[in-house]
Order: structure tokens, then sequence, then C-alpha cells
């Protein structure tokens, strides 16, 4: 019940969002970059528990915006500004762990900042995740 609950919140608030947001003040999506020192920041997990707790969390958390295969195409994800990323993008999968951690944890615009929400461990557990969405 409590899943449902904190689920339904973050649908209200991207919902929310998208109304209120201003298209103008972000730069598009594929220009987003995280500092360079994101780059140099080295996942500690790795594994099959590892995936396996990441598209759990992905599933409750992500899909909403990002859609169940990652491509930016979730019931919420349409009415976005910038659009959810294409986790299975060439664009998404080139960067560095590091950075696609640092994005989930700071989040921009309407894409939630995690690091107060989700674990450190379990957002590592997410970049695992992300890297098995690739085409």
């Amino acid at each position: 019940m409590k899943t449902v609950i904190i689920f339904l919140l973050v649908i209200s608030t991207l919902f929310f969002m998208s109304f209120t947001y201003n298209s103008g003040i972000l730069p598009d999506q594929d220009k987003w970059v995280a500092p360079a020192s994101s780059k140099e920041l080295v996942n500690p997990f790795s594994g099959v528990a590892s995936i396996s707790k990441g598209e759990s969390i992905y599933k409750t958390r992500c899909v909403v915006c990002h859609g169940i295969t990652g491509k930016g195409d979730g019931p919420a994800g349409a009415s976005l500004t910038p659009k959810a990323a294409d986790h299975a993008s060439e664009s998404v999968q080139s960067q560095t762990d590091g950075e696609i951690f640092w994005k989930m944890s700071e989040g921009r615009g309407p894409m939630v900042g995690w690091k107060l929400i989700i674990s450190e461990e379990d957002r590592w557990n997410l970049v695992n995740y992300i890297r098995t969405l690739a085409e």
C-alpha cells in the first residue's frame, strides 16, 4: 500500500510539473551534461543480484516516464519537456556509470532527483539495470 501511495504521489507531481514547467529554461535532453567529476565515480555494485534489484526499482519508480523498455515512452513521459530519456539509446549508454548515477541523483526539470528518495546502493543498482536496456 505504501508503494502505491508513493507511486501516486510521484505521478501527481510529474503531472503537475508537466503543466507548470517552462520549457525555455532548460536545454534539450541531449545537452544535459553531468559535471566532469561524475565521470570518475565508480559503480561499486555488479552482478545479477544488483541488476535484479535495479529492475525491481525501475519498474516501480522509472517506468511511468521512461517506459517498460526504457525508451522514454512511459505514460507520464509523453507530456514532459524535455522528454524522458531513452535509456536504450547510444546517447545514454555511452555515458559513464557515474554520469548516469549523477543525473538520476540530481534530477533536472521534471526529472525527479532521487538522491533523497532512493538509497545510494539502489541508484547504482538502477545504473546496472539501465545498462541491460541497450538495444
